[in-house]
């Protein structure tokens, strides 16, 4: 049986996943998560994502964002001793940071698709858009974990591709709204 690939992200409600935790990305209105009031149950899917979460799958931006600060994040602290994969053409192993546990690069999805052909559990992939949308359009996605937030950017990296393709069929395995707008939306891939 494949490892099931989960794309989670937090989403603009036009659909945009870029920089929502800061600007380091360099979006004009990074940090929007920020700006919705805190409710503890509308996070509640990041605790359950740590539960599932045997692998994680990264492009390289996202990467070179992420493990410096979730290395030595007590947030991310499950995740340090997970195996994380990067897929890059570029990325060598002199460039990866040491002591985020063991890291692998992958050089195309068709390593991916090896990848998901492994013994374990689910491989997350965070942030990550371009991968993302690449890895979907390969069909190797087999579920989004979305927090979808009430703001409108107009325009940023979106999961999902804006080219001509074949449909996509999802079915909703789980949602719930908060009183700070937040949506919550877990799609399986019909594949």
């Amino acid at each position: 049986m494949a490892r099931e690939l989960v794309y989670t992200g937090f989403m603009s409600l036009d659909g945009v996943v870029d920089s929502p935790g800061g600007t380091v990305e360099g979006h004009r209105s990074g940090g929007w998560v920020m700006d919705t009031e805190f409710v503890p149950e509308a996070f509640s899917l990041k605790g359950e994502e740590l539960a599932d979460t045997s692998a994680l799958l990264f492009g390289r931006r996202s990467y070179e964002a992420f493990a410096p600060i979730w290395r030595d994040s007590a947030d991310h602290a499950a995740y340090k001793d997970l195996p994380k994969f990067v897929v890059s053409s570029s990325l060598t192993d002199d460039m990866l940071i040491d002591g985020w546990g063991p890291l692998t690069i992958l050089r195309s999805a068709d390593e991916v698709a090896q990848l998901k052909q492994t013994e374990g559990g689910a491989i997350y992939i965070h942030g990550s858009a371009e991968l993302a949308r690449g890895l979907s359009e390969a069909n190797l996605i087999d579920r989004y974990n979305l927090l979808v937030f009430p703001v409108l950017l107009g325009a940023g990296k979106s999961v999902f591709s804006r080219a001509d393709r074949d449909k996509q069929t999802l079915r909703l395995r789980e949602s719930a709204s908060y009183s700070n707008g937040v949506t919550k939306l877990v799609y399986d891939v019909v594949h």
